[in-house]
């Protein structure tokens, strides 16, 4: 199934949701990153929301998500848009522990507890709009639920999951943001609720085959959606040798000119890809000029 989302309404406008199938976009960010299946779900987890959240925003807008607990994996960090593009990395991406008690990836011990969720958002405007929360869980869909409550003053169910294969490849990966907007009643919530609590992990509905459409229509009931919008979902870096050149140039004429002389070339990293760009000696005195 082709990665996608998917934005819908229902209980006739008290309620809006947002559901995405990321199994493709992980299953890059895996192997781009080589990341072992800890690191493989938190990172997972943190694109699927990248993607929703930035489904909320609005024509070039955009927003980083960077998410620090002290645990082994380090800082997570995400860009997403609201095209429906998404990148990320986590610090220390050969990260895996025993499972939790719960038989399921201990993503918390990972991520750890001790730290903070914060987003920026560019909404273009002069400076970004950043907001901070603390972590309550490490396990990603429970911190975003709290930021969005919170900062967001949305009252919001977020569930991510992410399925690993034993040879470290993505099985299924997806998530769902539900948000209660002004004029839910009692009764719209207590049955979102319960049904919530009967709701299979995502990661299973997506493994089994279940769209978008049909998970929302599980989560919200069949008669109760009113899909708005599709939007194709991918990972996609903004980096180039172009931007990597402009990098270097700003570095200066005498920096560049001891690269030429110490190393006689140059690579470039991106952290968020892990694409390699090599100059030359001729094109690193060609930024020279």
């Amino acid at each position: 199934m082709e990665d996608y989302l998917i934005k819908g309404l229902g209980y006739n406008g008290q309620v809006r949701a947002y559901v995405v199938a990321t199994t493709e976009t992980v299953a890059e960010a895996q192997q781009r990153h080589q990341t072992w299946p800890t690191a493989s779900a938190a990172l997972g987890r943190t694109l699927t929301v990248g993607l929703m959240l930035g489904a909320m925003l609005k024509g070039d807008e955009k927003l980083t998500i960077k998410i620090e607990g002290g645990g082994p994996i380090g800082a997570i960090l995400v860009d997403a848009n609201a095209k429906g593009n998404v990148r990320g990395y986590v610090t220390n991406p050969q990260t895996h522990l025993d499972l939790n008690n719960r038989g399921k990836l201990d993503v918390s011990g990972a991520v750890g507890k001790e730290g903070m969720l914060t987003i920026a958002k560019d909404i273009g405007m002069q400076d970004y709009f950043t907001s901070q929360v603390p972590l309550v869980s490490g396990e990603i869909g429970e911190d975003f639920t709290y930021y969005l409550a919170t900062s967001e003053q949305v009252p919001s169910s977020v569930g991510v999951g992410v399925l690993v294969n034993p040879d470290n490849s993505i099985e299924a990966a997806g998530g769902f943001i539900i948000q209660m907007l002004p004029g839910a009643t009692e009764e719209t919530i207590i049955n979102i609720e319960e049904q919530l609590e009967k709701t299979e992990p995502i990661s299973t509905m997506i493994q089994k085959g279940l769209t978008p459409e049909e998970i929302v229509a599980h989560i919200l009931g069949k008669n109760n959606v009113q899909i708005l919008e599709k939007m194709n979902v991918r990972f996609q870096c903004q980096c180039s040798k172009e931007r990597i050149a402009d990098a270097l140039i700003s570095l200066g004429k005498d920096e560049i000119q001891d690269i030429i002389e110490t190393e006689g070339k140059a690579e470039a990293q991106c952290h968020f890809c892990n694409e390699r760009y090599n100059f030359s000696k001729e094109e690193l005195e060609g930024l020279t000029g």
